[in-house]
């Protein structure tokens, strides 16, 4: 196997012996162990792992390296994934009238703050073109309606499957995905909403914030699930207000807000930090990598 960092996210029953022996079959297979990263959910009995190898010197391919993992994940009920550190992943940006969120994707992404390749920016208005053009990132306005909703998303998995998309980000585009749509892609779409305000769901959050004189603003990245706004939370974010803040200033600073909790929450998927059990997601802080 050529030089890479290989990473391999780890989920399993907990027991007795599990870091001696999956330290032990990467040792005799001639990794070197970077990072190990552990966590065990006592009350489910489920234990957790993110490990990191260096794989400089291994002469194992990476389907013979997966192949006798097998030996070890199977009678010990793992599930598990590997990403090898040459692969980058193609990214879709899905986006509707606001461009704070896509401007600080795209920008990130340009300067090497995220490391995907943005394939394409996809919408159901054509406000926010001249954002993507700027980047000279394909923008495709694909226009919907009650009536053409399965049409429209039939046309935006096309667009994804013809360009290898990895992950979707939503960011801010405001129609309800179909269930079949999200279960297709699962554990693969981020959204991001304004949290702390669940009381003020739906259009105009900040002018009815406002109006009810909040404290907090915040925003909440997670992984789409058919139950809208629900699923397994990825970063979250919350900033103080007071009186004196406007309805113009709750916007921006919830913009401001959001911005960084939707790139943290990228830059985890991007990076296999993340372990999803259940509706909870287990997120392992960086290593310095």
């Amino acid at each position: 196997m050529k030089s890479q960092i290989v990473t391999f996210l780890i989920k399993c029953p907990d027991q007795k012996g599990l870091v001696a022996k999956i330290t032990s079959f990467f040792y005799d297979k001639g990794f070197n162990i970077l990072s190990c990263q552990q966590y065990v959910n006592a009350l489910e009995n489920t234990y957790f792992m993110r490990i990191r190898l260096n794989a400089d010197g291994t002469e194992i391919s990476k389907s013979a390296l997966e192949k006798d993992f097998l030996s070890l994940a199977n009678p010990l009920e793992f599930t598990w994934s590997v990403n090898y550190g040459n692969e980058t992943q193609n990214v879709a940006i899905m986006v509707s009238h606001t461009s704070h969120n896509l401007y600080d994707l795209l920008e990130r992404s340009r300067e090497g703050g995220l490391n995907c390749c943005v394939k394409m920016v996809i919408s159901n208005h054509d406000k926010l073109r001249y954002v993507a053009e700027m980047f000279g990132i394909p923008f495709y306005h694909l226009p919907i309606s009650k009536e053409t909703k399965l049409q429209q998303e039939a046309q935006i998995r096309e667009l994804l499957e013809a360009n290898q998309i990895d992950l979707i980000i939503m960011a801010r585009y405001m129609q309800v995905l179909s269930s079949g749509f999200i279960n297709d892609y699962k554990e693969r779409i981020i959204n991001i909403h304004h949290s702390s305000l669940p009381a003020f769901q739906g259009a105009n959050p900040y002018e009815r914030a406002y109006q009810r004189g909040v404290k907090l603003i915040g925003a909440t990245a997670h992984y789409a699930t058919e139950d809208l706004d629900k699923g397994p939370i990825i970063d979250q974010d919350v900033k103080h207000v007071n009186h004196e803040s406007t309805t113009k200033t709750l916007k921006r600073i919830g913009a401001d807000t959001e911005k960084l909790v939707l790139a943290r929450a990228v830059k985890y998927h991007l990076n296999n930090q993340i372990i999803v059990s259940g509706n909870r997601a287990i997120v392992f802080p960086e290593t310095g990598e």
